[in-house]
């Protein structure tokens, strides 16, 4: 049954999202070894292992990682699904954005530790931030991000859409995203916009990148989804309704954790996940 919510028009949606109380809450994605990868992302990147749970039921396993408490910082949900232990990353997932102070001393960690180190430090495309790249165990890309101290190192989950323009009005009126900046590279025949809920040395962002020409991408199967936390997950999927989104899965209870959700496709068919306030 239904929860009676106050229905919202396409006229008051980007209020009522502006309104909300969002935050981007974690980023789930599938790994082939989740011990390996807890150890990659504590020891080589400093996350703490937050909590974790095996659900036989459901075959798989979990781990939450991430550099605070989830009730304030973003973390990252590892999810093992037994006996897979190889995943298609695709060519749409870009990569996980973390900022350390010294980008040259965690590379030279990382090599120590043994991790797979795919660009050395340096400033890339024109900028003067220091950066380097690297890939964890199932082979998902990380970058490191040379900044001051934060209080919120994991800072970007990049991925790549068709419409650049398109995706950010999505996220602006659907989600009550910002867009903080957007910087078109067209010697390297791209353009990124970095969209949030509040400033990129302080906050989790989405950064979404169109590479000039490209309108579709393999997604793969290993990358799920981002969760966002909100006051009324049935507001929200109204507002993903009106504004472009597909639902797929409709608002209500989710009984195994006490909560309400509501899980959607943006445009491009990335997915994303509300979850009641509440629960954090």
């Amino acid at each position: 049954m239904t929860e009676p919510s106050t229905s919202i028009t396409e006229e008051n949606v980007l209020q009522w999202t502006k309104n909300d109380k969002r935050r981007m809450l974690h980023v789930v994605y599938c790994v082939g070894d989740l011990d390996k990868t807890i150890k990659f992302c504590t020891e080589c990147l400093g996350m703490k292992l937050l909590r974790k749970r095996d659900i036989p039921e459901e075959r798989n396993s979990n781990a939450f990682v991430g550099y605070g408490s989830e009730d304030s910082n973003f973390a990252m949900e590892l999810t093992y699904n037994y006996g897979v232990d190889k995943y298609n990353i695709g060519t749409g997932f870009g990569h996980f954005g973390v900022a350390v102070e010294d980008v040259a001393k965690t590379v030279d960690l990382v090599k120590a530790k043994g991790g797979k180190v795919t660009r050395e430090p340096g400033p890339t495309n024109g900028s003067s931030t220091v950066t380097a790249s690297m890939e964890d165990p199932t082979g998902y890309k990380y970058e490191l991000l040379e900044r001051g101290p934060t209080p919120e190192p994991l800072c970007q989950v990049m991925l790549r859409v068709g419409d650049l323009d398109r995706s950010i009005s999505f996220y602006k009126k659907a989600f009550g995203m910002e867009l903080l900046r957007i910087r078109d590279s067209p010697e390297n025949k791209y353009t990124v916009a970095m969209m949030g809920y509040g400033p990129e040395d302080k906050n989790a962002v989405l950064e979404l990148t169109y590479n000039y020409g490209v309108t579709e991408y393999d997604k793969g199967n290993g990358y799920t989804q981002i969760a966002l936390g909100t006051d009324d997950v049935y507001k929200t999927a109204e507002a993903i309704k009106l504004c472009g989104g597909k639902i797929t899965r409709e608002p209500g209870p989710l009984p195994v954790l006490k909560t309400k959700i509501t899980a959607c496709l943006d445009p491009d068919g990335w997915k994303s996940v509300g979850i009641y306030n509440r629960f954090f």
